[in-house]
């Protein structure tokens, strides 16, 4: 059987150290947009230089990313990753992120549901620094496309639609034709957002962006909109990924204030096509 959670649910994987440094939170900046059409502008700098540099909530995305490596050899999980899309992301901030760090992360497998056409396996990392206490948590969904049907609970329905008035905030946020060029160098290269070839195997027209690319640029327009580029007070953000942004595309992010909370919801621009929803910020 492809998916027996019996034997999934719990299994921890491989305990992972990573290290940053500024030029990587740098490097994270850029693929997110920092600096486009105002690169000297002082607030754009906290993002780009490294005199005063602050860091992105969101980049607590990027030091986990090759932690799900040993998920192949996890039992009760046997399936086909090209298949496998990214669902929804959560990350938990316990304390603003350094703009250098040395962490330990260790990932497990914390649910998962049968939703009949696709499981949903969700995997939850702990970061903390070496020596040090938790400074991020990471909760990723994988929505492994045919994998379903196994028997299992279907799991609970999403939360979080946005209020039932005009969104308090909207801020366009462009992207260049090479966005994907660019966020690969932070660590996921996936063919999918570079190789025509591929893509068009995997049923989309050209390649597209990265989906912690489009989450990464709507948390900086959120912190820059909302919180007048203060990232120490986001606390958590959350999203699910309903949609894909081409290269090129402008990402159009609403933004609800509610008591403490920022909802959230992301289109293009130019499509009008949703690509985040039950998405929000909580403060501290």
């Amino acid at each position: 059987m492809p998916i027996d959670p019996s034997q999934a649910l719990g299994t921890e994987l491989p305990l992972r150290e990573t290290q940053w440094d500024t030029d990587a939170v740098i490097r994270y900046h850029l693929g997110v947009g920092a600096g486009v059409g105002k690169a000297t502008d002082a607030q754009e700098l906290e993002y780009t230089y490294e005199r005063n540099l602050k860091v992105l909530p969101s980049f607590a995305t990027i030091p986990v990313g090759g932690a799900l490596g040993g998920l192949n050899s996890v039992p009760g999980i046997d399936i086909n990753f090209a298949m496998v899309l990214h669902g929804e992301q959560s990350i938990e901030l316990h304390r603003p992120i350094p703009a250098s760090a040395k962490i330990e992360t260790r990932p497990r497998v914390v649910e998962i549901w049968d939703k009949r056409r696709a499981a949903l396996i969700v995997i939850e990392t702990v970061s903390r620094e070496v020596g040090g206490d938790d400074l991020f948590t990471n909760r990723m969904t994988l929505f492994a496309r045919g994998e379903g049907g196994f028997g299992g609970e279907p799991g609970p329905k999403p939360t979080g639609d946005t209020p039932a008035r005009e969104p308090d905030l909207v801020v366009d946020s462009p992207t260049t034709s090479h966005q994907a060029l660019l966020y690969r160098l932070n660590g996921d290269k996936n063919p999918l957002h570079v190789d025509p070839e591929f893509a068009t195997k995997a049923g989309f027209d050209t390649p597209i962006l990265h989906g912690l690319c489009t989450y990464g640029i709507v948390c900086k327009a959120v912190v820059d909109a909302a919180l007048d580029g203060d990232v120490a007070q986001v606390a958590s953000y959350r999203t699910r990924f309903s949609g894909v942004v081409f290269p090129g595309e402008t990402i159009r992010t609403s933004i609800w204030r509610d008591d403490g909370s920022l909802w959230i919801e992301a289109t293009t621009l130019e499509r009008g096509t949703p690509v985040l929803r039950n998405a929000t910020i909580t403060l501290r």
